[in-house]
């Protein structure tokens, strides 16, 4: 039995760009496996993300967001769920 995928879209706030927050997010993504979606700096200071997958590990990169990179420091993480799309190949930093 399969575990049910999902599809959670997160704004991250705090110290979270100039600190290598989305790179790591992709490497944290990409170590965990069967995890995508993508990263991108927003103009108000805050970090974007949409992550897919397997619900456990969707939840593990949820958690992972709560703490960041090394040089971050995390004040909210505001999740929305939504419905899974499988569009996505792979996790991607954008731009």
């Amino acid at each position: 039995m399969s575990e049910k995928k999902v599809s959670a879209h997160v704004i991250i706030s705090g110290k979270v760009q100039g600190v290598w927050f989305r790179a790591e997010t992709q490497k944290a993504a990409q170590q965990l496996g069967g995890v995508s979606g993508w990263v991108r700096n927003k103009s108000d200071k805050t970090v974007e993300a949409v992550f897919e997958g397997k619900e456990n590990r969707v939840v593990s990169m949820l958690e992972w967001c709560k703490k960041g990179s090394p040089l971050s420091k995390v004040e909210k993480t505001d999740v929305t769920w939504q419905e899974y799309s499988g569009t996505f190949g792979d996790f991607q930093i954008r731009y």
